[in-house]
């Protein structure tokens, strides 16, 4: 009999960090790797919300706090729903976590019972599916297309949705392809929703102020008011205060599903880093103005790509509406042969042999649920990027 659970069989490490993981070990074996795989911006957490932490610790916040938030940052949080997205929660409906995974692992905890379906657009965040299935539900996975610029349609959605569909995850901004719903292209997903009550909303709007152009975000319950009692609305502050490393992310919903959310909390990790939580209040209540500069960077960044990869022999590459990813397809490279030798027979052996040759690492699409394709992230600097780009131009110029 096997000591460790027979549960970790339905799971598999998270790819990206192993990507990021290699990138690491072969620099530090001297090699020239880029490194296209982190899923966090290269911006340094902003002065006052640094100066918000150390203020902190200087009063002695210090302590443990509620399991789920603290009372000043959920009434910032509160405050922020209703500032960009026009809906109105209390305190009492509102779960703060250690980063927008536990929010999101919790929620699934709290609900999935066996044989429970959740539905998940592909391509996906690499780890829908296997909270899913560490929380002992059955991951639906609805396939979007390069053609939808990787955006569900109604029909798809449609036809994921059974009797025994308990969730709907839905990403915007999308990591990995960047893409972003519109309010209108919203609605027709929000209209499929409203015919199946017995299906609940689980967003997560983590990139929602990182987008670009005219686009503008839009979260389903704010869309659709009469979702409202069945989603819940999943943020953070990693991405665009650019906190990955403090860990809190946070969600507001129905106050039963908030307090089953706070069990499962206080019996794993209990609350967040109490330091963290109060830069998040500064993060939240504090100037905004930065991310705008900080999106005219991405968006200059994003162009950039775009424009290099499309150059690059058998790939195309759509143009996102926000985050800081592009998910090129590959379609064109495959069947061919490497210089050095190495059959490309899907997205993983290109990515492999991608960074054995020209030392650019980046995650392969089957990771992410939908093939042939290859996720770039360009939160680093234009430079790097330029140099990235002309590599896999060059990788690509060399298939026979």
């Amino acid at each position: 009999m096997s000591f460790l659970s027979a549960t970790l069989d339905r799971v598999k490490p998270s790819p990206t960090i192993a990507v990021t993981n290699m990138a690491r070990e072969l620099k530090a074996q001297g090699k020239d790797v880029i490194g296209l795989g982190a899923g966090e911006p290269d911006f340094d957490t902003p002065q006052n919300i640094k100066d918000a932490a150390a203020q902190a610790i200087a009063d002695g916040k210090t302590k443990y706090t509620a399991p789920d938030g603290i009372a000043e940052l959920k009434e910032a949080i509160c405050a922020k729903f209703k500032r960009d997205n026009g809906l109105d929660y209390s305190s009492a409906q509102v779960s703060v976590g250690t980063g927008g995974k536990q929010i999101l692992y919790n929620a699934l905890m709290a609900t999935l019972n066996p044989g429970d379906e959740v539905v998940i657009p592909a391509p996906y965040w690499v780890s829908y599916p296997d909270m899913v299935l560490l929380a002992g539900g059955e991951p639906v996975i609805a396939e979007a297309s390069s053609q939808t610029g990787y955006k569900l349609t109604p029909d798809q959605l449609e036809a994921a949705i059974t009797p025994k569909t308990k969730w709907f995850i839905f990403n915007s901004p999308s990591n990995p392809t960047g893409a972003g719903y519109t309010a209108e292209e919203l609605k027709t997903l929000t209209d499929v929703l409203m015919q199946h009550p017995h299906v609940w909303v689980m967003t997560d709007d983590m990139y929602e102020h990182l987008t670009y152009g005219d686009f503008e975000f839009a979260t389903p319950a704010q869309v659709e008011p009469a979702l409202y009692d069945r989603t819940l609305t999943c943020n953070g502050v990693s991405k665009a205060y650019a906190m990955t490393g403090w860990r809190i992310g946070y969600a507001a919903g129905p106050e039963k599903l908030i307090a089953a959310m706070r069990k499962i909390q206080s019996q794993s990790t209990s609350n967040p880093c109490s330091i963290s939580q109060w830069a998040a209040v500064e993060a939240l209540n504090g100037p905004q103005d930065y991310i705008a500069t900080n999106n005219a960077t991405f968006k200059r960044r994003r162009d950039l790509v775009v424009e290099m990869l499309n150059a690059a022999e058998g790939i195309t590459c759509p143009t996102p509406e926000g985050a800081f990813y592009v998910y090129p397809h590959i379609g064109g490279c495959l069947g061919k042969t490497s210089a050095s030798g190495t059959q490309i027979a899907d997205d993983e052996t290109f990515s492999k042999a991608l960074l054995e040759e020209k030392g650019v690492a980046v995650v392969f699409g089957a990771a992410f649920g939908l093939s042939p394709c290859f996720r770039v992230s360009y939160a680093t600097s234009d430079e790097a990027l330029k140099e990235a780009c002309t590599r896999i131009q060059d990788f690509c110029a060399e298939l026979t």
